[in-house]
């Protein structure tokens, strides 16, 4: 493999990490779309429409995700306080418990790297030069 084209050896580092992951995250009740909302509620409850867009997916396969999060008691939405026909999202305890574990997998999973910043700097720009701009801004 020492030999192998870094496109090849980056190709083949994501699927054994993508099967991983997605074993690691089932065996929680997530999904990795269900992880993402987790993760983007962190910061306080948000509408679909705004889990949609900064998910970059349209907004019915937001609901289907918000969904399956509130029938395993992951998520709660509530009418929004400003404005009473707009729902809001946010994590449930069990949702923040979940989230918690899932990132400390993430550790479990993956081998350590001696740069780990630097891994993910070198990843972050793999994915803004080969996206055609539409992860130019590294979110």
């Amino acid at each position: 493999m020492r030999d192998w084209p870094t496109g090849r050896l980056l190709s083949t580092a994501s699927r054994l990490v993508e099967h991983a992951w997605l074993e690691a995250l089932t065996a929680l009740g997530l999904s990795h779309a269900g992880l993402i909302v987790l993760h983007l509620v962190d910061g306080g409850p948000a509408t679909q429409v705004e889990l949609a867009g900064l998910a970059r997916v349209e907004a019915q396969t937001m609901s289907r995700t918000i969904e399956r999060l509130e029938r395993e008691g992951f998520i709660e939405r509530h009418p929004d306080a400003a404005d009473r026909r707009r729902r809001v999202v946010e994590r449930t305890a069990s949702g923040a418990a979940v989230f918690a574990r899932a990132r400390s997998i993430e550790a479990e999973l993956f081998p350590e790297v001696d740069d780990l910043p630097g891994l993910r700097d070198a990843l972050l720009d793999i994915i803004g030069s080969s996206g055609g701009g539409r992860w130019a801004d590294g979110r």
